[in-house]
């Protein structure tokens, strides 16, 4: 089979397993949110936690408990990792630092998973399954938990209540995330993925060399790190390492599993909404933009554009040559498309075009398909702003799903908007300007080196995680400040949906007529996906002009 075919075939195999687990999938997370009972697990939880389970809240109420529920996250993750020299199953390592204990407690917390260290070298088995583990859990299902609340903002009418927080939270993790989670990490066993308690090993390599080779708990936190859209591996390779990913087939799966919940995600609003072609709409627009971001890259690497690529004939360089550019590619576009990080090779060695596209992938806002919530709630923010452009052209009252978008939603859309583009450019501006922290971060001072902040940046205030490798994050200040990047832009916007959907959910149902903007039919998802790409080219395209752009021109 030529490369091409190859590359065409495993695309739509991964389509076809994708569209095969849209319904059910998408269905059963709807009845998990809408079901009245609790599961005696759960009922046990919630006594523990003092948890009135029955119990509606307001939107205040909803975002202090995920603020606080998140901030004790932090700490205790920090103080995991400031112990760990003290703890069982240390292997023998030092406690984190602080800054790097306080940069990596909020990027696992913030769904982040940035990695400044090597995780083989910096983190004992202890803190890599009770502290990064559990958090790979539990801040997926906060996203999950958000991007349900903004669906509950459009189906209710004249309250103030979203639901239950920590019901939301416990639901997600306990009936949606541990169940596919345990049977990801049995396939990855099979699949040859490492599952144990080993300290490291001395071997002698081919070359008679020594090298010391770390076992540990792999295959149960590579699940939910691709499952969750997490990001954070195990080893400093990531998913290029064969601990962690062994073969081509295993490397599918870990696809399938960053795509799986957020691709069915859209099902489960439109069960909820009860209008299943709402939630057509909104695949359709993710499908059409990560298709676009698939081919894009994939045509760029197999490409291989660039003096060195042609000369060597392929673009292999960073890449792992058990998967090459079209599988390496295909992760590449899932992983900088949702909020994930996990990598198969390294994004840094890509040709400019296609490392740029990664990088637009995460400055879209991460809605093709998303992160676990995240993509989901993000993009219906994105459709509410494509309503009320409607409405400004046809000058009627935009309306989305029976609700009116007057001044104070589209306050919040617009803040909501704002919010990461601020935070990407400041903090990258920052940087650039500066050349102590150019000097101590950068190994290019050209566009590349421009590339490889904005990378940094868009990934940490986008909540992804991955990163162009020549980047050094490890200082003090690229630890804080990234650190602070990852906090707001996590929780900024998730203030703002949920503020969003309280004032959706006080309104009465507002009158369809002829003049109201259908929103499941093709002229809908149009312009969803030019408003997806214009909001994000006229912000970041000065940026990647001065990047990725002039490096591709060289």
């Amino acid at each position: 089979m030529s490369p091409v075919l190859a590359a065409v075939f495993q695309v739509a195999l991964l389509v076809a397993v994708l569209a095969a687990v849209h319904v059910p999938l998408g269905d059963y997370m709807a009845k998990v949110f809408t079901d009245t009972r609790h599961l005696r697990a759960e009922r046990v939880i919630y006594r523990l936690g003092g948890v009135g389970a029955d119990a509606d809240q307001r939107w205040p109420v909803y975002a202090r408990s995920v603020l606080a529920f998140s901030f004790v996250s932090v700490l205790m993750l920090y103080a995991l990792m400031r112990l760990q020299a003290h703890l069982p199953l240390a292997l023998g390592l030092p406690a984190v630092g602080p800054d790097g204990a306080w940069n990596t407690a909020v990027s696992f917390v913030t769904n982040t998973n940035w990695q400044w260290y090597s995780g083989e070298s910096t983190m004992g088995h202890l803190v890599q399954m009770t502290g990064l583990a559990v958090q790979n859990f539990v801040s997926a299902a906060v996203g999950i938990a958000v991007a349900i609340a903004l669906v509950r903002g459009f189906t209710r009418h004249r309250t103030d209540r979203l639901g239950n927080f920590w019901v939301d939270l416990v639901r997600g993790t306990v009936r949606i995330l541990l169940p596919i989670a345990f049977v990801a990490a049995v396939l990855l066993v099979i699949g040859g993925a490492v599952q144990n308690f080993a300290g490291p090993q001395e071997i002698t390599t081919l070359d008679g060399a020594a090298q010391s080779i770390v076992g540990g708990p792999i295959a149960s936190q590579e699940a939910i790190k691709d499952l969750g859209t997490n990001g954070g591996g195990f080893f400093n390779a990531n998913s290029s390492h064969p601990f962690e990913n062994p073969n081509a087939w295993t490397n599918l799966l870990e696809i399938f599993l960053l795509l799986v919940i957020p691709f069915s995600l859209p099902r489960t609003f439109g069960r909820m909404v009860g209008d299943r072609r709402q939630g057509l709409a909104i695949v359709a627009v993710m499908a059409s933009i990560w298709t676009a971001a698939v081919g894009v890259i994939t045509w760029a690497e197999m490409r291989g554009f660039g003096t060195v690529p042609q000369a060597a004939g392929a673009a292999m360089e960073g890449k792992e040559v058990r998967f090459g550019e079209a599988a390496s590619a295909l992760f590449a576009a899932s992983t900088t498309g949702t909020s994930t990080g996990s990598v198969n090779s390294f994004h840094d060695s890509f040709t400019a075009l296609g490392g740029g596209v990664t990088l637009l992938n995460m400055m879209l806002g991460e809605v093709a398909p998303g992160g676990v919530g995240a993509g989901l709630y993000g993009m219906l923010v994105l459709a509410v702003l494509t309503v009320f452009l409607a409405g400004l052209m046809v000058g009627r009252t935009p309306q989305y799903l029976g609700k009116k978008i007057g001044r104070r939603e589209i306050t919040f859309v617009a803040l909501y908007v704002l919010t990461m583009p601020t935070l990407l450019l400041v903090g990258a501006a920052i940087t650039a300007g500066t050349p102590a922290l150019v000097e101590a971060s950068v190994q290019d001072p050209g566009a590349h080196g421009l590339s490889e902040i904005l990378y940094a940046y868009a990934s940490a205030t986008n909540n992804n995680g991955s990163a162009f490798a020549g980047f050094g994050a490890g200082t003090p200040y690229q630890n804080t400040a990234l650190g602070l990047g990852m906090l707001f832009g996590r929780f900024v916007p998730i203030i703002l949906v949920l503020a969003l959907a309280g004032s959706l959910a006080r309104q009465q149902p507002a009158t369809v007529g002829v003049g109201t903007l259908p929103t499941h039919g093709p002229v809908f998802v149009g312009l969803l996906v030019f408003v997806v790409l214009v909001v994000a080219g006229l912000t970041f395209f000065p940026a990647l002009a001065l990047a990725p752009i002039a490096e591709a021109l060289l």
